[in-house]
């Protein structure tokens, strides 16, 4: 038997698509390496708290509108199936996930304790070994980023790692304790350890960036944060800014390293510790894919190279959902967390649905005028979460015969249309230049429609292209991040800008 289509694992994104080809009436099934679905969640992160936030009261009953505050949820369509049915806390807890995504995949042709060991191409058909060998038309690569990015450090094979070290405190008391890596990983294992350890340092060669400066949230979140008080507090701690050149042990135990600043030119410093821990990140998974369709690697081969519709860029059939596809936006937007995926995944399962199943990506018929686009664009942008959670990535998208397209990623459209009005939210281009907590830093007014396009907060963007040129653009003047109802008077403006352009 072949299938159309075989997800490999079932996460939040392999899990959102088979509801979706489930809803659909397709054949599809999901291949899941552990014994339920979440594996990934049953083990990371390794102190149980996410950083995915859950606000549950948001002052308003539009689901829609409440996609924004709720990072867990999948795109389904019942709503007992909400994460704040979970869980109240704002930072929940990853078993609570795991129990979500139980109950989410009771129903879906899921077949759990098939690890997949390799992947075959043969002719226009893929050929997967999971313990029994499974042929498909279409492979989705949903397993997430599954195996530690480990740097080319003399000497890293001798330390721990984030995914296996202990996570009891009561085990580092009174130690030295050295952590590579400056992300969330490295931080949530340092907060951990504040409390035991006689010092902590935490070393990476690039400068931190906090996630409420750059509004993305795969940088350093402030629930991860605590440490740097401890540092600037002068409490034993320190962030050491530069590269471990070398590791090597020492007689009597622990560790030496070799460090090399970055601010300074002072020579190489000679450091000891007691432990060291590597928090270096996570990659994709490649080796199971036979020459025959091994994708193409991209961002120091941590990530799948993809087309703007998740397809290998040189293995056709085989495309990505989940966290895998941030290489379409790395450390911009939200491709790389469930609340951003989960549009992305959606989007997918419609180009899936184009291609191969005659049914055209969904659409609503508006007069073509600009008081009827008007009204459809500054409706959409009052409650839509996928716009607000891919900022910049994802559109809506108006055609000249009048079809409202919604979340179409940005590429896509340039790609397969060319033709039509794009409709973004988006933040200034030196957004995550600024503090934003600096009151003596000028902001542009909410109002000030001829200065929006450099603003710094989030505000929509309309877009016209004619044959593939931007033939022209407007930006409405108003900060979404403070009143998310826009108020009449971007009617006309807009109205005027889309008249001159049709």
């Amino acid at each position: 038997m072949t299938h159309d289509y075989l997800i490999i694992g079932a996460g939040p994104a392999g899990l959102q698509l088979a509801s979706l080809l489930e809803r659909d009436g397709h054949d599809y099934l999901v291949l899941e390496a552990g014994p339920a679905a979440g594996t990934f969640f049953r083990t990371y992160p390794r102190h149980r708290q996410l950083i995915s936030i859950n606000k549950v009261w948001t002052g308003s009953a539009d689901p829609e509108f409440n996609l924004r505050s709720d990072w867990n949820s999948l795109l389904l369509d019942d709503p007992a199936l909400l994460f704040k049915h979970y869980s109240d806390r704002y930072f929940p807890s990853a078993d609570d996930l795991v129990r979500y995504l139980g109950d989410v995949a009771a129903g879906l042709a899921v077949r759990y304790d098939a690890r997949v060991t390799r992947v075959v191409k043969d002719d226009d058909e893929f050929v997967v070994t999971a313990g029994d060998s499974y042929r498909a038309k279409r492979v989705i690569m949903a397993t997430g980023v599954s195996r530690m990015h480990i740097p080319d450090i003399p000497g890293i094979d001798l330390v721990e790692r984030y995914d296996t070290v202990s996570v009891d405190p009561a085990g580092f008391v009174n130690q030295r304790v050295l952590i590579i890596g400056k992300g969330n990983s490295g931080f949530e294992t340092a907060d951990a350890l504040v409390e035991t350890a006689a010092v902590v340092h935490v070393a990476g060669p690039h400068s931190i960036k906090l996630a409420w400066q750059t509004h993305y949230v795969g940088h350093l979140r402030a629930v991860n944060n605590n440490f740097l008080d401890t540092y600037q507090l002068k409490s034993q701690n320190a962030v050491l800014d530069g590269t471990v050149e070398n590791i090597t042990r020492r007689d009597g135990g622990g560790f030496q390293i070799s460090f090399r600043y970055a601010r300074t030119v002072e020579k190489t410093r000679l450091l000891k510790y007691d432990r060291i821990i590597a928090c270096t990140g996570f990659a994709f998974d490649a080796s199971v894919f036979d020459a025959s369709c091994r994708p193409e690697l991209a961002i120091n081969d941590r990530f799948p190279a993809q087309t703007p519709a998740y397809e290998s860029v040189n293995v056709p059939g085989l495309y990505f959902a989940g966290t895998v596809t941030q290489q379409r936006d790395f450390k911009k937007s939200t491709n790389g967390f469930i609340h951003g995926f989960r549009y992305g995944t959606r989007a997918l399962h419609r180009i899936l649905n184009a291609r191969h199943h005659d049914r055209p990506w969904p659409s609503t018929a508006l007069e073509p005028t600009p008081e009827a686009i008007t009204d459809a664009v500054i409706a959409r942008i009052n409650r839509t979460s996928g716009l607000w959670q891919q900022f910049a990535v994802m559109a809506d998208v108006i055609l000249p015969d009048g079809r409202y397209l919604e979340e179409v990623p940005v590429a896509l459209f340039h790609q397969e249309y060319g033709d039509g009005f794009v409709v973004t939210l988006e933040y200034g281009p030196d957004h995550d230049q600024v503090d934003p907590f600096d009151i003596t830093v000028p902001r542009v007014a909410e109002n000030d429609a001829d200065a929006a396009a450099d603003a710094s907060y989030l505000h929509p963007v309309v877009r016209a292209y004619a044959a593939g040129k931007l033939v022209g653009t407007h930006h409405m003047a108003e900060n979404l991040e403070n009143e998310w109802n826009l108020p009449p008077v971007h009617q006309q403006p807009l109205a005027a800008f889309l008249k001159t352009v049709l």
